[in-house]
């Protein structure tokens, strides 16, 4: 049911990109009194992109105003607590998470991808694939996207979801900015159970120094990890993925000799378990957030890159704000504008600290462990955020 006073007029929008800020719009909207459909470039939902993610409670809490985050919850492993160390094995004061926070939850981000758009369809909302855009050109009443494939389909607004690499935000403002690369490629696999590693269940830990791994037990026994192979000349997602599996073991065998418990972890992980992320990116300020009745949600205009640990959360909050504003500002500028005071201080300075982090795993081998805060302080403003949907947006 539709909560919408619909006070910027728009009745109808097109949502490019399915991803995980795809179908979160497209079912605020729908909250809002909107009525979107998703235009995703892939064939299908669920394309085998990326690794493992976590969604924080903060994200869990935007998805509950949409009422998607009971089935994310049934997909997700809950991994509450964290604690840091470094490469020597030295273990620091751990967190357990807050008090009446739920856990963070982990999962493979094609399974979020998946449950999302299952929620959204059944839902109701309408998702065509195969919808690769290339322009998108406006009037005085609404906006044309036109994809590869020929076709075409118009409506109120124009959102782009579309991801770090959107076409979108070049559409929005041509020399608007690239991502960002952190100096490190990222890299994951699953190490078999037994392999020593020492992690207790429901903890995940984070190994700074000579180099970053990070690591935790999942559902089924085996260790789940991620690390850092820092370069200065990275190659394309193209050339990465040509790279055989047994190559990057054995570099990152080579990088983490001695490291405590990454030594241990790699060489119970074999090829075949072996996930090539990429680089890793983050998309630095973005000057133009929309124009005209086109707009960014998510990655496209803040993705913050893997070290965050908050990517698919302020996708998801994005979506939520956005949707609000569109419900009670009068016209979609009024909306976009307010939607980007909102968002912008808030997203930025996660980005910030994110790439800051990326510039420890990037660092030389005696890169020493870095002066984090205690967890509380890390942590309070990013879980503890919440957006009241009830509450009316107000312009300026």
């Amino acid at each position: 049911m539709s909560d919408g006073g619909r006070g910027s007029g728009v009745r109808t929008a097109l949502v490019i990109g399915g991803g995980v800020a795809g179908p979160v719009t497209a079912l605020a909207l729908r909250k809002a009194g909107i009525t979107a459909t998703v235009h995703e470039a892939y064939p299908a939902a669920a394309d085998g992109v990326g690794a493992w993610l976590g969604l924080a409670p903060n994200g869990q809490a935007a998805l509950a105003t949409v009422g998607a985050d009971a089935v994310v919850r049934a997909a997700g492993h809950p991994v509450p607590g964290m604690v840091m160390a470094d490469g020597a094995g030295n273990q620091f004061p751990g967190f357990g998470g807050f008090p009446g926070l739920p856990a963070t939850l982990t999962l493979p981000r094609e399974r979020l991808f998946r449950v999302l758009t299952d929620h959204a369809v059944a839902q109701g909302m309408r998702f065509a694939y195969g919808k690769r855009l290339v322009a998108a050109e406006e009037t005085s009443d609404g906006v044309t996207a036109h994809f590869a494939d020929k076709t075409s389909a118009t409506a109120d607004i124009l959102i782009g979801a579309d991801g770090i690499r959107s076409t979108v935000r070049t559409v929005i403002d041509p020399r608007s900015p690239a991502p960002e690369y952190g100096g490190v490629l990222s890299l994951g696999g699953y190490a078999a159970a037994g392999s020593g590693a020492g992690a207790e269940p429901g903890t995940m830990y984070f190994a700074f120094g000579r180099a970053f791994l990070g690591y935790w037990q999942g559902a089924d026994g085996r260790m789940i990890w991620f690390a850092g192979l820092p370069t200065d000349t990275p190659p394309s997602p193209a050339d990465m993925v040509r790279v055989p599996a047994a190559e990057w073991l054995s570099r990152l065998r080579d990088l983490y000799a001695g490291h405590v418990p990454g030594e241990r972890l790699l060489r119970h992980t074999g090829p075949d378990d072996l996930m090539v992320v990429g680089r890793m990116e983050r998309m630095p300020s973005v000057p133009r957030w929309y124009r005209g009745r086109m707009v960014l949600v998510g990655d496209s205009v803040h993705a913050p890159s893997a070290s965050s640990g908050q990517g698919a959360s302020l996708a998801i909050e994005s979506a939520v704000e956005l949707a609000r504003c569109l419900r009670d500002l009068p016209t979609p500028g009024e909306a976009f504008a307010a939607y980007e005071a909102l968002r912008r201080p808030r997203v930025e300075a996660i980005g910030r600290n994110a790439a800051a982090v990326n510039k420890v795993k990037a660092g030389k081998a005696d890169a020493p462990v870095p002066a984090f805060p205690t967890p509380e302080e890390m942590f309070r403003p990013l879980h503890f955020h919440r957006i009241d949907w009830e509450e009316k947006v107000t312009a300026g």
